[in-house]
């Protein structure tokens, strides 16, 4: 026995209803991913212009604090000189003292009587001799005396010009702190604008997917810039498990874990203090110094043979591309850039362009 099912025009009429809705609704959220990612581009490109200068200040601040230090230093060299020269001086000024007084003592200040007093040739010629002797060595201790005075003004003189530098530096200083906490809080409420304009997951996933190709050409237009030159690097190989952590923190282990939805990490990331050194794993050469969205200021170093080490989130960057770098030199400070809630460090190792797990390579 079979069943027929009518088809009535109000049924095929609902059916249609229901498609019309669906794609009106496929439709729409398309368009609200696109306006979020919209509006997500010109809140990074403004992100991008605070960060950029949050790096600059950064950069004479950790630059105006390496002078402050060596102005201590120079301090602390020139009192001891201060010192070393006001005891010779003592010293000196002792000496010539002693020699006046027994001089004076023996009578030998009166040279006149003493030459009338002789009664034969041999005795004025020791006395003449001795005299000559006698007026050589206090010329001497009083020069010696004299250099020691010019050298302890020369010392004071640079003393009170360091201790002004010092000064002049310290003002600079607070400056350049005040102005890092104005830009540090612009972009604080920039980042919170960008949080809140991607809200959906679709949205997200489309953003991770932008920044990783975004990433993808930078590099590959970087290492076909760097190809032309004539390098001499031999690669991380020999150093599994050997490489230097690029900096001081809280490692957290999130290579290869999924981030959102099918996307993994590819890295890690250090926790650390802002303003920290950021430093080369290994020799090698800058191949990319910018800021780049998603990874805000990022720093890779090419190292031979395929291998590269990217450092991202900076606060600032120490090299610019082209540059050589040795393993532990610092090449960065640990930031917040590319919208971050705190200060860390995130770090790959590519090998041809693919992502390998960092934990495997560094010295941990």
């Amino acid at each position: 026995m079979f069943l027929f099912v009518a088809t009535t025009p109000q049924l095929l009429a609902q059916d249609k209803s229901d498609l019309e809705l669906i794609q009106k609704q496929i439709e729409d959220k398309k368009k609200q991913i696109a306006k979020q990612l919209n509006e997500a581009k010109k809140l990074h490109e403004n992100l991008k212009k605070i960060e950029l200068n949050v790096a600059k200040t950064a950069k004479s601040l950790n630059h105006t604090d390496s002078q402050i230090v060596n102005n201590q230093k120079q301090q602390i060299k020139l009192l001891k000189q201060q010192q070393e020269y006001q005891k010779a001086l003592n010293q000196q000024k002792s000496q010539l003292a002693k020699q006046i007084r027994s001089a004076y003592m023996t009578g030998n200040y009166d040279f006149a009587k003493m030459l009338l007093n002789q009664k034969d040739a041999a005795n004025f010629e020791r006395t003449i001799t001795y005299y000559q002797y006698l007026n050589k060595a206090r010329k001497e201790q009083i020069d010696s005396f004299n250099h020691l005075v010019k050298e302890l003004t020369l010392v004071n003189s640079q003393l009170i010009d360091s201790q002004s530098e010092l000064k002049k530096l310290k003002s600079e200083q607070l400056s350049q702190q005040s102005m890092l906490k104005s830009q540090l809080s612009n972009r604080q409420s920039t980042m919170l604008k960008l949080q809140s304009s991607i809200e959906s997951d679709e949205a997200k996933i489309a953003q991770l997917q932008i920044n990783e190709k975004n990433l993808m050409e930078a590099l590959v237009r970087a290492q076909q810039k760097i190809e032309q030159e004539n390098v001499s690097l031999v690669g991380l190989s020999n150093l599994r498990g050997n490489l230097l952590v690029p900096a001081k923190g809280n490692l957290r282990k999130m290579f290869g874990r999924f981030r959102q939805g099918q996307i993994k990490w590819k890295g890690v990331v250090i926790y650390g203090d802002s303003g920290d050194d950021v430093v080369a794993i290994h020799d090698g050469k800058v191949l990319y110094a910018d800021w780049l969205r998603g990874f805000g200021l990022v720093t890779v170093l090419d190292h031979g043979d395929g291998f590269m080490s990217l450092y991202g989130h900076n606060q600032a960057l120490l090299k610019q591309v082209g540059d050589s770098v040795s393993d532990g030199e610092s090449i960065a400070l640990v930031g917040q850039s590319s919208g971050q809630s705190r200060p860390n460090l995130y770090f790959e190792i590519r090998h041809k362009g693919k992502p390998v797990n960092p934990v495997s390579w560094l010295k941990l």
